[in-house]
Parts: structure tokens; C-alpha cells; sequence
């Protein structure tokens, strides 16, 4: 069919059809029944074609969430929930996941990646491709290659040795090519040794296609491709967005001129409609695959022969999932417990503490952000368990504030040069963020003014202080009120596209009587993005503090350390801002921002039973981790983080995840940091050695190593047998709850080899047994995994290996044999 299809079609046709039509989609052919194929971004939700709270989408835990449970299983059926909402949506392709590697823990981009490790990147990222497809929906497994870090990423070139290359950044899309079949692929704004990746023909047409055998589309990041002539005769099938893009006009002039023949054209275009043949955008269904996660050529996922984890029997995947429920089971099973002297579960009177206790920050910023029709914070969720809880606020991770909410009633009117309103929007917040594309019914070219309008209803009395995010002119009333009226500037030096997701804030302050309701306007006069067509970009807020947060900083300290003087336990929940942790560009410090590192250090020293939960997406440091009584790390949980964030402190669930990369005591402890190019190039001079592998050749101890976590109960490993490429392990869970445990294998070479690490990680299941009882999981060793990249390619490794049987990184338990 798809060569009947490709021979109705001229050149400019087909050079269109590989061009975005606007920001989200491509064109559509209604003569051959080609609808316009829509991508959205992921990787944690499916936002859609607009940014924007109409259309709400699930909000799931970040990436190193989904691997910090280990669970492929589990990170499957989240693949199905995200195809659920794609269809819900009318998308054909989530651009998503992120395979990157945790190379550093200064990427700022950290918490949408999986882990430091290739293999569980790999075995994680497998699963979610194939619960995506299997919903007939597609995949673009991001960001090939070697886009490990956000400072000028647009034009750095890392230069990365070979063995690195193959061994490290490629080794995650292998396995997904191999083992999930992913329908697309990104290539990368980054270039490596030299040439840009959507212009990269080795990696792409000689890698990729040629030795992996990949039969899916690729294409560029957005506006990545700049070379019409290269990108074509490089193996770069669509370049996205258009219609202003290097395909399009300007591929169909390139084969007329003789640069590009023909034949290739036909053969992206081959590639776009078999795209559409499989998302169901070509006149038929969508592809839905119902085969069970096996068939691979390193065996099934997390080596499992034993039926599905948790013996669970709650359908297919492609059956209607609960997303809500689903989210809350996947923060749970990410939670990691670091740290536990016998407080948790918790019982007693809890004093709550801290800013990210009552705002949640539920995900990483950048394009990975979606809007969820609600978000249960851990204050929230620990009141609805029923819990005897009093909050203090203590210490806020940010002093930006947030956009409007509670008690507000908002709407954005769009209104021409006459104050004439074109197009109303609600809001259930502060916010307009329109990016790639203005809402549908909204003319761009008449509108000059933005305005975000409704009411204000105080809970309580006192100063309230009123902000705008953003810059240009603002005008801002509440009351009756003009409180600005004026220009808010970008200040000089600041990255546009940080600048986009972290804009310049000013705050104005208002005294307001409880439950007194008044009108509030905010309106953004000339946005430069309203008449700019598919690359619309309109971005302001109107945000409020509440008396409480907008008070003297000492005061609220003095008040979080007597409640938890006061109350039985102290939990205190401390975090990044989304000024830390973001795409556009790289931390430069591991240290929790504002004062949070001296509001657990006041609290522990007020009452010894205290818990601090991390919020965050990457590792964080944590100079009082021995002042404590337990650490728990949620990451970025997702919209129901604090439901399950009081199912694991009240004992309700275990916490069940395990790190997947490395966290350590301090910054200067880090045997990989540097993110910042040298006259535009990044050198990867250390090889292989990233993640633990560099940990362990350092020398340097983390504060928590790779694969380490506890849960509520105790585990036995009482034997492990090898059975060809496979290991049989036998656990026994010793204690009085039911549990779930990560078995984790690992190569080690019998005799030291300086060019290999010490250790890495080869496998892992999970395990489940009620107390007293044992389990037997089944864990496959690829061939690759006793392989390295050699000048002859992948060559098994001389001499023995030990096969170590372990809880985490170190912690062996059993040597098999």
C-alpha cells in the first residue's frame, strides 16, 4: 500500500509532507487519506498541541521516578496510560522517552533522563516504548546522541571516544531498537566529533539504520536542522516545525537543483507514511500490539519467566487505565527510603514543614511540563489519610512566587487593538503560557493584548502581595486599584529560552480583608508573540503570596522549630525550584537552595524524630543526613505524590524504589561534573567511567550508592545458581510485613582490569513475599554485558567474571555459581 500511496504523489508533495505544517504537527494529503500526523511532548503526560489548562492531562512521576522503581512492568502499563491520553487527545506521537545518561549530576535536564547506568536506561526505557505502541500510539526515543547537558546545547560538539560512545550514550537506543521496535527516533541538537546529528550520516544511516536495523522515522529536534542538503543525504526523515523549516520548499528546490537525489525524498516519505500506517493517521486503525513484553534478543524484560510483577492479573495494558491510580502506584514505588532508625512508619501528632509541604512541585520544568486538573501536595495528602498534622511553612526553596490559585476565579481575554475581545479562555490559575501555537479561536494578527481577569476571595486578612511574571508592559488593578502600570524588563545577560521558563517576577503588596471578594486584572499589552503565527510564544502570570508565606523569613523559621518541638514527629519537605531544575540549562551547584539546609539542621536539633523528604528530580546534597532519623526521596512524585507520600509515611505502602544513579556527599566529591564547552566543545575525557563506574575507580565514597534503598522489611538471599546466561535467585523475606525487593546482578571482573570498571551492572528482578516466605526471580545476562567495544567492534572480554549477587551496588549478597 505504501508504494501505491508514494507513486500518487509529485515532489513538492512529498517535500511537504516531510516538513511540519505549524509547531505540533504535519500536513495532511486527503488525496491518499493522509490525516496530519500530531506530536506532543512528554515524557511524564501527554500535553497536547497547546500549553494550556483546557485540555488537563495526567501528570505522572519524572523519569527518575519511573526507574527508580526498578519495575518494568510497572513503567509499562504507565506507556499505556500515556497512550490512553494521547488517543484522548488526538495525538499519533509522544516525544518521549529520554534516554540520555546521567553523566553529571549538573544536567539540568537530570530528572527527565532514567539513570547513570545503560542497561537499566535501557531495560526502562524498553518498557515504556512498549506500553506507548502496544496503545497504537508512537514513540520518539530522545535525544540521540550524547545530549547530556543543557549549557549550549544547541551548538556544542562533544568529542566522545568510541568506546564511550558504544559502550555508554549509544548503548540505551540499541536496546530499545533491538528489544521495542520504537517508530521514531530524535536526533539531537547537540554535534558529536563534528558533525551536527541531524546531519550525522554514520550514526544515523550507518548505525542506527544499518547495523540496528531500525525501520522507524527520524526526526530533529525542534529547529535542529539547519542544512536542507545535509540533513536529507544524512538519514534525517521529517525536521520539525515548519512551515518555515529546511524541508518543504526548500528540500523539492535541492532535488531539482541536483543535490539531492530523488530517491532519497522517497525514502523519508516511506518512512512518514509507514508512521502513519502504524499511529493510525493513513485511513485505517492504529497498530495496537498486544503481545507481551518478550521476544528479545537479550531476553525478557528484568529477566522474568516467572508470569508478571506483583502477580498482578488487572488486564492488558491496552485496557482503560485509571490514571490517577496509577500515578499514585508509580510515586509509591519510586519512593526511596535512604535512611530509617525505626520512626517509619510514622504514628503520632506530625508537625509538616515546609514550603514544597503545601505548594507540591510535582515536575521538572521545560517542555516536559504538563497541567493536571489537580495536584494532592503532601499536606493534603497526609489530612485526607486522616492524619493528626499541624503545618509550618519554615523555609521556602524559591523566592519566586507562584501563579495565582486559591481562592481566585480567573479567565484570559484576548482583545484587539479596540479593546474588542476576540477569544476567552479559562483558567484554574494565574498563568498564560501559549508556546509553538496561539488557541484554537484566537486570531494573532488582531490581538494586542493579553488580559488574565476574575475575582479574588481572601481566606484570610492582612498584607497579600500581588506579582507579575513576565516581561514587556503590564498593567495590574486588584480592588479598583492599580497597583503597576509599566514596563518589566528582561534582565541583561539572561538565556531566552530560561528566561521563557523562569521569567523576571515583581511584586507589589495590598492589604485585603477575609472573604471581602474583589476584582483582579492583569493585562500584558503587545505580547511579541501573539501575531507571530505557529511560533507564537506568550508567557506572563499573575501570581500572590498569602500572608503567611509573603512573612519575615527568621519568623517562620522560629515557627517550624517549636511545632516540631511540640509535636510527636517532624517531617520536613525540602526540594529544588524550578529555577534549579529545568531544561535550557545546567545547575551550578548540588546545594538545596534558600535556607532549607538550615531548617532541617533547626528541626532535628529540636526533636530527634525527624524525617526529611527530598523533592527533587536529581541528586541534592545533604550535609545533615546523619542529624536525622530517616531520608525519604520522592523525586518529582507527580499529581498524586501526596496521597502516596502519606501511604508510605503512615505504613500504608512500602517505599519500593532503589537508586538509579549515584548520590553524593558534596559537588567537589563528583568524579564527573563539567557541563560548560571549551571554544565550543565538550571533551568526554573520562571514557566510560561515568555514574558508579567512575565512583568506584575514584576511590571517593557517595552518601548513597547506586541501587541502594531500604523498605519496611528484611530480606534473605539464600542462593543463587547460575544457569548458562541466566542467574536463579532464591530470597526469603525475614521479616513481619510484606515486601518487595530489588535483586540487582552485577560482572566483575575475576581479575583487575584499569580499562574496565570495577563493576557493572548486568540484570535485575524484583521480588515479592509476604513475611517468612521466599521468591524466586530469574535474572537474564546479555552477551553484551561480558562484551567490549573494540577496533574489530564488540568482542567478548578475556578472563573470568564474577557474577555478584547484590542489594545494591556493594552490598554483595551472593557470588553465583
Amino acid at each position: 500500500m505504501i508504494e501505491e500511496l508514494l507513486a500518487e504523489l509529485d515532489l513538492d508533495t512529498k517535500a511537504r509532507i516531510l516538513a511540519g505544517r505549524d509547531m505540533w504537527s504535519l500536513p495532511a494529503v486527503p488525496e491518499i487519506g493522509l490525516e496530519p500526523l500530531v506530536f506532543s511532548d512528554g515524557p511524564i503526560g501527554v500535553r497536547g498541541t497547546e500549553w494550556s489548562t483546557r485540555d488537563p492531562s495526567i501528570a505522572l512521576p519524572s523519569p527518575t521516578a519511573m526507574a527508580a522503581t526498578w519495575d518494568t512492568e510497572l513503567v509499562r502499563r504507565a506507556g499505556g496510560l500515556l497512550a490512553q491520553e494521547a488517543r484522548r487527545k488526538g495525538v499519533h506521537v509522544l516525544l518521549a522517552p529520554t534516554v540520555n545518561l546521567h553523566r553529571t549530576p549538573l544536567g539540568g535536564r537530570h530528572f527527565e533522563c532514567f539513570s547513570e547506568d545503560p542497561l537499566l536506561t535501557g531495560e526502562i526505557g524498553a518498557a515504556y516504548v512498549t506500553g506507548v505502541q502496544e496503545g497504537g500510539v508512537g514513540v520518539t526515543v530522545k535525544h540521540f546522541v550524547a545530549n547530556d547537558s543543557e549549557t549550549d546545547r544547541m551548538s556544542v560538539d562533544v568529542l566522545v571516544g568510541e568506546r564511550a560512545l558504544r559502550e555508554l550514550y549509544l548503548a540505551p537506543f540499541e536496546h530499545i531498537v533491538r528489544g521495542a521496535a520504537p517508530y521514531g527516533i530524535m536526533a539531537a541538537y547537540n554535534a558529536v566529533n563534528g558533525s551536527a546529528m541531524c546531519e550525522h550520516d554514520e550514526l544515523q544511516n550507518g548505525v542506527l539504520r544499518g547495523e540496528w536495523g531500525f525501520d522507524g522515522f527520524i526526526v530533529s529536534d525542534w529547529f535542529a536542522a539547519r542544512d536542507t542538503v545535509r540533513a536529507a543525504l544524512s538519514g534525517l526523515d521529517v525536521a520539525m516545525p515548519g512551515p518555515a523549516a529546511v524541508y518543504g520548499e526548500a528540500l523539492a528546490r535541492a532535488v531539482r537543483d541536483g543535490k539531492v537525489p530523488e530517491e532519497v525524498v522517497d525514502e523519508h516519505v516511506r518512512r512518514v507514511l509507514t508512521l502513519a500506517a502504524r499511529t493510525g493517521a493513513l485511513g485505517g486503525p492504529a497498530r495496537v500490539r498486544t503481545a507481551p513484553l518478550d521476544g528479545r534478543a537479550d531476553g525478557p524484560v528484568n529477566g522474568r519467566a516467572d508470569g508478571p510483577v506483583n502477580g498482578r492479573a488487572d488486564g492488558p495494558v491496552n485496557g482503560r487505565a485509571d490514571g490517577p491510580a496509577l500515578a499514585r502506584e508509580l510515586a509509591v514505588r519510586s519512593t526511596v527510603l535512604l535512611r530509617n532508625d525505626g520512626v517509619l512508619p510514622l504514628s503520632g501528632r506530625i508537625a509538616l514543614i515546609g514550603g514544597l509541604a503545601k505548594d507540591a512541585r510535582v515536575m521538572g520544568g521545560g517542555s516536559a511540563q504538563v497541567f493536571p486538573d489537580h495536584v494532592v501536595s503532601p499536606l493534603e495528602g497526609l489530612l485526607a489519610a486522616g492524619a493528626e498534622v499541624t503545618y509550618a511553612r519554615g523555609a521556602d526553596p524559591s523566592g519566586r512566587f507562584l501563579p495565582a490559585a486559591a481562592g481566585f476565579e480567573l479567565t484570559a481575554v484576548a482583545r484587539d487593538a479596540d479593546g474588542e475581545a476576540l477569544a476567552e479562555f479559562p483558567l484554574h490559575e494565574g498563568s498564560v503560557l501559549w508556546i509553538g501555537q496561539l488557541p484554537a479561536g484566537l486570531d494573532g494578527a488582531r490581538a494586542r493584548s493579553v488580559e488574565i481577569t476574575g475575582h479574588f476571595t481572601p481566606p484570610v486578612s492582612g498584607t497579600h502581595r500581588f506579582g507579575i511574571e513576565g516581561t514587556g508592559a503590564h498593567r495590574l488593578t486588584v480592588g479598583g486599584e492599580v497597583l503597576f502600570d509599566g514596563e518589566v524588563p528582561l534582565p541583561a545577560g539572561t538565556d531566552l529560552f530560561a528566561a521563557f521558563f523562569s521569567p523576571p517576577q515583581h511584586e507589589v503588596a495590598l492589604e485585603l480583608e477575609a472573604g471581602r471578594r474583589v476584582p483582579v486584572s492583569l493585562v500584558h499589552t503587545d505580547p511579541p508573540g501573539l501575531g507571530a503565527g505557529p511560533f507564537a510564544a506568550v508567557a506572563f502570570a499573575l501570581g500572590h503570596r498569602d500572608p503567611e508565606a509573603a512573612r519575615d523569613p527568621g519568623t517562620l523559621m522560629e515557627e517550624a522549630v517549636r511545632a516540631a518541638a511540640e509535636a510527636d514527629v517532624a517531617v520536613v519537605v525540602v526540594g529544588t525550584s524550578k529555577e534549579v531544575e529545568s531544561e535550557g540549562f545546567d545547575r551550578d551547584s548540588l546545594r538545596l537552595p534558600g535556607r532549607q539546609d538550615e531548617l532541617v539542621s533547626r528541626v532535628a536539633a529540636a526533636n530527634p524524630r525527624t524525617v526529611v523528604v527530598v523533592n527533587a528530580g536529581a541528586p541534592v546534597e545533604m550535609p545533615w543526613r546523619d542529624e536525622v532519623a530517616a531520608i525519604l526521596l520522592t523525586w518529582f512524585p507527580g499529581q498524586e505524590g501526596g496521597h502516596a507520600l502519606a501511604d508510605v509515611l503512615l505504613g500504608g505502602q512500602e517505599p519500593g524504589g532503589r537508586l538509579p544513579t549515584t548520590w553524593p556527599v558534596a559537588l567537589e566529591d563528583c568524579p564527573v561534573v563539567r557541563v560548560a564547552p571549551a571554544d565550543g566543545a565538550l571533551p568526554y575525557s573520562e571514557g566510560v567511567f561515568i555514574g558508579y563506574r567512575a565512583w568506584e575507580r575514584s576511590g571517593a565514597a557517595p552518601a548513597f550508592e547506586f541501587g541502594s534503598g531500604q523498605g519496611y522489611t528484611t530480606w534473605a538471599y539464600e542462593s543463587a545458581r547460575l544457569e548458562g546466561d541466566r542467574v536463579r535467585v532464591r530470597v526469603r523475606n525475614t521479616g513481619e510485613r510484606p515486601g518487595r525487593e530489588v535483586v540487582q546482578v552485577y560482572l566483575r571482573p575475576a581479575e583487575e582490569d584499569p580499562e574496565r570498571p570495577v563493576r557493572w551492572l548486568a540484570g535485575f528482578a524484583v521480588a515479592e513475599a509476604a513475611p517468612g516466605e521466599s521468591a524466586e526471580v530469574v535474572v537474564e545476562i546479555p552477551a553484551r554485558a561480558y562484551e567490549r567495544w573494540t577496533g574489530q567492534g564488540w568482542r567478548r572480554a578475556p578472563g573470568e567474571h564474577v557474577v555478584e549477587v547484590s542489594h545494591s551496588l556493594t552490598d554483595t549478597r551472593l557470588v553465583a555459581g
